[in-house]
């Protein structure tokens, strides 16, 4: 992992835990597999931090940019699918 996380300053100790588990979660949806449930979760957490969907954009494409992995196309097909894991 040679990326960083996009990550504000503003945040509490807590957000940023959570803002973190969020994108490991998307990890590892690419690297292996994930519960779709701890996805729905975790991106529900994420969306009380960062409630624009226009912030929402910004973060994903930052940490797209710099690690490959789509946010993006993760929580979509968690959110579609029926299944109980993801892999990307």
């Amino acid at each position: 992992m040679n990326y960083q996380y996009p990550l504000e300053e503003t945040w509490s100790t807590d957000e940023v835990v959570d803002i973190i588990h969020f994108f490991n979660l998307v990890e590892k949806a690419y690297e292996s597999s994930v519960k779709r449930e701890d996805i729905v979760k975790a991106y529900r957490i994420f969306k009380t931090i960062v409630p624009s969907k226009s912030e929402e954009k910004i973060y994903f494409a930052e940490f797209e940019k710099s690690s490959t992995y789509s946010s993006y196309h993760v929580v979509k097909k968690a959110l579609e699918s029926n299944g109980d894991t993801i892999s990307m």
